[in-house]
């Protein structure tokens, strides 16, 4: 039998979750209860090995025992029974995992849908747009790798139309004022070099488009993952609005960092945010939002979903079944996005996203600036303008010169940088049990360190000592002869 029969009638088929589950310690939390403090007693909820040090939270996440706890129940439940669960079960609470999200982040229900990652998320919105010869995607210098590279195949495709990319330099440190002003500075020299304008906005229909010329899509972080620094992105999104072009939010790292989301308010046309990172998802997780005036540009959810509706009916109706959609897009693990608002429960039982996030920026700004003393260094974000939960930290290795004068033979080749991300993942990995994350940047090696409820400054001390010996072995071996070289310095 081809096709999928749905079940829409939850209520004939109950739910009973299945008993027997083996939960280790720290897995339950009596939510009528105080939470422990913030620091080393909440260690306990998470299934951490006793000498691991997590600084690096913000990459991958990290999953709290108790909604690990009630991912087994609903994995076993859907083990117990895979017909009821896909058919019916799991679909009542996808609408009530995506109902949360939205009213956390200031949506209309049917606004958010749930995607696997921020990746996954922003590749659906740029394929789906049907670009023209003349069309511009424009991303920053510090976009995350993996979305450049998305907008770089569009680009490169052998089959057209596509879109050209430009790039807008990002160095820091820097200040808010400065990015906002460098965004519409690049937009209009954009716009006056163009040749024909760019007057298809968000919003055409399909037949208003077809009397236009261009489109120009800004694609901009709202927190950039290397460096770890929160972006004025409301206000940008303000600016490429005033611009007549398009916004394409990677929000990976802003749910469960960034307090007072509205996205009802701030309006940017497309906006992707991991649950798994900050939020205590189970990875992966991402909210993918799409304004209902631009739902119709979302013609396939990727990949395409039963629920397409077919290019005839679309252009009748205007009705691409959006959430229909990204509601089945073939058999996967629904656990991730049924852990939400188990994960939102735990959180509140915390204290709430004020409390958690209070406890985090405040550690993160004291807490770099210890790691810079340690280190003899300095933080990227002094003013504290671009902190949330995560610091960048100077490590004390040489600085190459930067700008139109530099010496082209700079002490970071290729090679020099392969070799230091080796030592330095072998370090962290095998003898420190941390992981730091680290990066290039104006000329200098950073890192960045991600900080958590659990986390404390007694872990900054340990990554420095940590740091310091790595940075010394590097300094000896790897960068020897480079630091001797012209164009260095400590």
């Amino acid at each position: 039998m081809s096709g999928r029969a749905v079940v829409r009638d939850a209520s004939k088929a109950p739910v009973v979750l299945p008993s027997g589950v083996l939960d280790p310690e720290g897995s339950t939390y009596d939510p009528s209860a105080k939470p422990p403090p913030f620091g080393r007693a909440l260690r306990k909820f998470w299934g951490f090995e006793e000498t691991y040090v997590n600084v690096n939270h913000g990459s991958y996440g990290s999953l709290p025992l108790p909604v690990l706890a009630q991912c087994n129940r609903l994995s076993l439940l859907a083990e117990a029974n895979p017909d009821r669960f896909h058919r019916s079960t799991y679909m009542p609470m996808l609408a009530d995992a995506r109902k949360q999200i939205a009213e956390l982040v200031g949506a209309e229900h049917d606004e958010i849908v749930i995607v696997p990652n921020t990746t996954h998320g922003l590749n659906t919105i740029l394929r789906n747009i049907e670009w023209r010869t003349g069309d511009i995607v424009l991303t920053t210098t510090v976009t995350y790798n993996a979305v450049e590279r998305s907008v770089q195949y569009l680009a490169d495709r052998a089959e057209g139309p596509h879109p050209t990319a430009h790039t807008l330099v990002l160095t820091y440190p820097t200040t808010h004022a400065e990015i906002v002003a460098a965004l519409r500075a690049k937009l209009r020299a954009l716009k006056a070099a163009a040749p024909a304008p760019f007057d298809i906005a968000p919003g055409d229909s399909d037949s208003d488009v077809r009397a236009k010329h261009n489109r120009l899509v800004v694609v901009l972080d709202a927190i950039v993952s290397v460096p770890g620094a929160a972006m004025p992105w409301v206000e940008m999104v303000r600016v490429i609005r005033e611009e007549g072009a398009w916004s394409v939010v990677d929000a990976a790292h802003s749910l469960g960092q960034e307090l007072n989301i509205n996205l009802g308010e701030a309006q940017p046309d497309f906006w992707v945010s991991n649950c798994h990172k900050w939020l205590y998802v189970k990875r992966g997780c991402a909210a993918l939002y799409v304004p209902k005036r631009n739902q119709h540009l979302i013609k396939a959810s990727v990949p395409t979903s039963h629920a397409y509706p077919g290019a005839d009916l679309i252009r009748e109706t205007g009705d691409t079944n959006f959430v229909e959609q990204h509601e089945w897009t073939g058999t996967q693990d629904f656990i991730p996005y049924l852990s939400i608002p188990h994960a939102l429960a735990f959180r509140k039982w915390l204290g709430g996203e004020d409390a958690i996030n209070g406890y985090c920026h405040k550690l993160a700004r004291e807490g770099g600036q210890r790691l810079a003393t340690i280190l003899g260094t300095r933080v990227l974000d002094a003013s504290g303008e671009a902190t949330l939960c995560m610091t960048n930290v100077q490590l004390p290795l040489p600085v190459e010169e930067t700008g139109p004068n530099a010496n082209a033979n700079g002490v970071y080749t290729p090679d020099v940088r392969a070799k230091l991300s080796a030592l330095f993942a072998n370090r962290f990995l095998n003898k420190y049990n941390t992981h730091p994350g680290t990066f290039f940047h104006a000329g200098a090696v950073w890192c960045r360190i991600s900080v958590q409820v659990w986390t404390e400054m007694a872990d900054f001390e340990y990554v420095g000592k940590a740091l310091n010996e790595i940075c010394k072995e590097a300094r000896e071996t790897i960068l020897g002869q480079e630091v001797r070289g012209e164009g260095s310095k400590l």
